[in-house]
């Protein structure tokens, strides 16, 4: 029997190495977030919010920096996405608002985006490349949209990926099974909290990213 496609990738796992990393987490805003959001998971994501909230703390602690990657259109302007979906997290309201158990800390970095992918039309390369990171750490909501393609945007631009499984969740338990196993297979190392936060422990000096 032949092979089949993806076969033909390995799913070798390497030792975790947070050399020249920054940790990048996608829309954590209530829209998406909050059961009251205008788009909201639908469940409870609180095991989520806990392990994004454990990487990003102890990420700082360490001196790696986190970067928010956030959406964010315009109240009273036109944006091509909401023709396919009812627009969400505008400008100036409470769903486009972070979500108040992971408060954005001054040392943090903040970037918008008007599209899924965190890269697209941002200033997000440019902020790495300024820091010299190498890799990236990616978790965040959800799993099949802005993360897919803030992955696959930062796997094409050679940035190595690391994906906190236990940082994720997509829109459905299919979704996130399928989007893990192409993530695996084509774009990123799949690991989970505590492996990073060992891995943190490792780190020198010299391994850091410029964050001044």
């Amino acid at each position: 029997m032949s092979k089949g496609f993806s076969e033909y990738y390995t799913t070798h796992k390497e030792e975790v190495d947070l050399s020249k990393t920054a940790v990048i987490i996608v829309d954590m805003m209530n829209d998406f977030c909050k059961p009251q959001g205008k788009m909201p998971l639908g469940e409870d994501i609180s095991d989520v919010i806990a392990a994004i909230k454990r990487l990003t703390d102890k990420a700082r602690e360490n001196k790696i920096p986190v970067i928010w990657v956030k959406q964010r259109y315009r109240a009273d302007k036109y944006d091509k996405v909401t023709e396919k979906r009812e627009g969400t997290c505008y400008e100036g309201t409470w769903g486009a608002e972070q979500i108040e158990e992971l408060p954005i800390f001054p040392e943090d970095y903040v970037v918008y985006k008007r599209r899924f992918s965190g890269f697209f039309q941002t200033d997000l390369d440019l902020v790495l490349r300024d820091m010299g990171a190498e890799k990236v750490v990616v978790g965040g909501v959800v799993t099949n949209i802005c993360v897919r393609e803030t992955v696959a945007d930062a796997f094409a631009l050679n940035y190595y990926v690391y994906i906190p499984v236990d940082c994720t969740r997509a829109t459905d338990d299919r979704a996130q099974a399928a989007h893990m196993w192409d993530f695996e297979t084509h774009y990123a190392t799949l690991t989970d909290v505590d492996e990073l936060v060992e891995a943190m422990g490792n780190l020198k000096e010299e391994g850091l990213c410029r964050m001044k």
